[in-house]
């Protein structure tokens, strides 16, 4: 002290409190307060799945062999997977509700619970593409949201965005059609022993806020004119991907896939019939995939 001049080196606190951790003491010290950023929370789940229906979590829970475990006061199936040589620990979460928000928001809780890195969509969708049949699975990195558009007084002008997945994510893909065939066909058991074939292929969906029932629907019109590969329509996963898209750089996500199960043909008979083989079938075909999403988790 020198007069009404003193000099400090090391850690001064007046009032309050501090979190300190590890030392901080002398010449440039720095401390670390409660108020700094927070850490990435530890990987728990290499693969994080995403379901909207009872019968699309039923069967992932299944088909998985997953176990109901509570974390952050929510309800997951979670457990590892052993497909091929590979262990993979799974998350999985039904989402609130149908719809792109509801998606986004199952997307965040799997991300902040359990980080995993890669994050997929399971469960059911309408076939829009004369190439794809009830019963099928679509497998989709690339997604063509369609709910976009300009209402005038004399017409409705419809646009899109499309979002895709990381390159990664579409060699490991790639992959799995170069060993099963292009379209791939599975000879699928049900849970009561049913056994059916069906195929697999692999093109963009369509996603959007209303559910398809008219074969001759503006949007089905819209949809083949932008893409003609587009094989289904779903109500989720532009969700998926545009939350991804805009958490990228902070997420420990590094990729997505949609894979769906066709329970109808997006017309006037739509109807629940065939949910629960289509959600089936689509869980089957995401276990198959397990080993070469693991290329990206590994």
């Amino acid at each position: 002290m020198n007069g009404d001049v003193s000099t400090n080196s090391g850690i001064v606190i007046s009032g309050g409190t501090a979190n300190i951790s590890g030392p901080a003491v002398g010449t440039g010290a720095t401390v670390q307060t409660s108020g700094g950023p927070r850490a990435e929370p530890e990987r728990q789940a290499d693969i994080g799945v995403i379901t909207i229906l009872p019968v699309e979590m039923g069967a992932v829970r299944d088909v998985l062999d997953l176990n109901l475990a509570m974390n952050g006061g929510t309800p997951f199936y979670e457990g590892t997977v052993h497909v091929r040589g590979t262990s993979t620990r799974v998350a999985a979460l039904r989402a609130h509700s149908q719809g792109q928000r509801s998606a986004v928001m199952a997307y965040t809780r799997l991300t902040q619970h359990y980080a995993p890195e890669i994050v997929v969509i399971s469960g059911i969708a309408g076939g829009v593409n004369p190439h794809i049949a009830i019963g099928d699975v679509a497998v989709s990195t690339e997604v063509v949201y369609y709910d976009l558009r300009k209402e005038t007084a004399f017409e409705t002008r419809r646009r899109t965005s499309e979002q895709s997945s990381p390159a990664t994510m579409t060699h490991a893909v790639n992959c799995f059609f170069t060993d099963y065939g292009d379209p791939a066909h599975f000879q699928t058991a049900d849970a009561r022993g049913v056994s059916r074939g069906h195929r697999v292929l692999h093109g963009p969906i369509g996603s959007g806020e209303a559910v398809i029932a008219d074969a001759d629907s503006e949007i089905v019109h819209h949809l083949r004119a932008v893409n003609d590969k587009i094989l289904a329509v779903d109500l989720e996963a532009g969700g998926l991907a545009q939350a991804f898209h805009e958490r990228e750089r902070s997420s420990p996500v590094r990729g997505w896939a949609v894979v769906r199960g066709i329970s109808d043909n997006a017309d006037q008979r739509k109807n629940d019939g065939q949910q629960a083989t289509a959600a089936w079938h689509a869980a089957v075909v995401l276990r198959s995939l397990i080993p070469y999403f693991r290329l990206n988790v590994g």
